[in-house]
C-alpha cells in the first residue's frame, strides 16, 4: 500500500498564501491511551489540512482531531510490533513532497512556517503513514488474494493507456541485526560491518558466502517490484543502485538494513498495465482490511475527550 498522495496543486496554492498569526496558549484536548493531544497539535494539523485540501476551518479542525487520535493508535500498534520509521525514511518522504511542488526541502519548510505550520507537523504525519503502511503490509499481505478474473474485469474497465516500458526490479533485503539494548560501541561495530558488506557485495548469487562471515545477518527475498511499486522514501536509493550491489546501510529498529538489487529488466506496457491494475485491486482490498484493523484498535483504546 502506498502513502496517500497530497493534493499537490492545492498545496502549492496554499503555500503561496500569506502568513497566519502564531498559535495561542495550548491545553490538552484529548487523551488517547494516556497520550495527550493538545490544542496546538490540533491547530497545526488543521492548518496543514487546510493547505492540502482547502477545507474550511471547522471541518479541518474536526478532521485534524480525528487524524491525531488515529495517529496515536497507529503508532502504538507500530511500536508494539517493532516498527519504527527511520529519520531517513521520513526525510526522504518530505523531500519527495518538496520535489513534487518544485521546491527544495528547506524551501518547503520555510513556506510551511510562513503559513503557520511547523514542518515537524508534516513530518509527524509522514512518520505515521510510513509506519502504518508497514504494519498493515506485514499483517495482511498474505491475506490479500486477487483472482485472475478480477484482474481481467478491471483491465477491461481501465483507462490506462501507457505505451512506454516499465522497469521491474528483483530485490532482497539484508539486515545486520542490532539488539535494542546494544551498547554504542557494538552499534558502531555493526555499522562498520554493514559498510564492509556493502563494499564487498558483488551479486545476490554469492551473497550466502559473504554474509556467512558475519554473525546475526539476515537475508530476506523481497521479490519482484515495478519501479512504480517502490516505496517513495526508498525509490531514489534503489533506482540509483547498480544490479548486484547494495543500497547504503539504513539504521532501523532492527539494526542496519540494506536493499540488494538482484536483477532489473524492462517490461512491455501491457504487462506493466496488468501489474498496475492488480496493485490497485490489492490496495483497495487492503484499505478495507486497514479500516477494520483501525476500528479494532479504537474499540480497545481509552480515549478521553475534554
Amino acid at each position: 500500500m502506498r502513502i496517500p498522495a497530497f493534493s499537490l496543486c492545492l498545496l502549492m496554492i496554499g503555500l503561496l498564501l500569506g502568513p497566519v498569526p502564531a498559535a495561542a496558549q495550548t491545553s490538552i484536548e484529548v487523551i488517547v491511551n494516556d497520550q495527550p493531544i493538545t490544542t496546538y497539535d490540533i491547530k497545526q494539523r488543521a492548518r496543514l489540512i487546510q493547505l492540502t485540501s482547502r477545507k474550511n476551518s471547522s471541518v479541518a479542525r474536526h478532521m485534524a482531531e480525528q487524524e491525531l487520535i488515529d495517529d496515536v493508535l497507529k503508532m502504538d500498534e507500530a511500536k508494539r510490533v517493532g516498527i519504527v520509521p527511520s529519520s531517513k525514511e521520513i526525510d526522504n518522504a518530505f523531500a519527495s513532497i518538496a520535489r513534487n511542488v518544485k521546491m527544495s526541502p528547506s524551501q518547503l519548510s520555510t513556506a510551511l512556517r510562513k503559513n503557520g505550520v511547523n514542518p515537524d507537523t508534516l513530518k509527524d504525519r509522514l512518520k505515521v503513514q510510513i509506519a502504518w503502511q508497514k504494519v498493515v503490509g506485514s499483517r495482511f499481505r498474505s491475506q490479500i488474494k486477487i483472482e485472475e478474473s478480477e484482474v481481467i474485469a478491471a483491465l477491461k474497465k481501465s483507462d490506462i493507456k501507457d505505451k512506454n516500458t516499465s522497469v521491474e526490479y528483483d530485490l532482497s533485503q539484508i539486515i545486520v541485526v542490532v539488539p535494542k539494548k546494544a551498547s554504542s560501541s557494538f552499534k558502531a561495530k555493526r555499522q562498520r560491518e554493514s559498510a564492509q558488506i556493502r563494499k564487498e557485495f558483488n551479486g545476490c548469487d554469492a551473497a550466502g558466502a559473504l554474509l556467512g562471515q558475519y554473525n546475526e545477518v539476515v537475508l530476506k527475498p523481497v521479490g519482484r517490484r515495478l519501479e512504480t511499486e517502490l516505496p517513495p522514501e526508498m525509490k531514489d536509493d534503489i533506482t540509483g543502485t547498480e544490479v548486484g550491489r547494495l543500497t547504503k546501510p539504513e539504521q532501523t529498529g532492527r539494526g542496519f538494513e540494506m536493499i540488494a538489487v538482484c536483477g532489473k529488466r524492462e517490461m512491455a506496457s501491457d504487462l506493466a498495465a496488468r501489474t498496475e491494475v492488480e496493485n490497485q485491486l490489492r490496495e483497495k482490498e487492503g484499505n478495507q482490511l486497514m479500516r477494520r484493523y483501525l476500528q479494532e484498535l479504537k474499540l480497545r483504546a481509552t480515549i478521553v475527550q475534554r
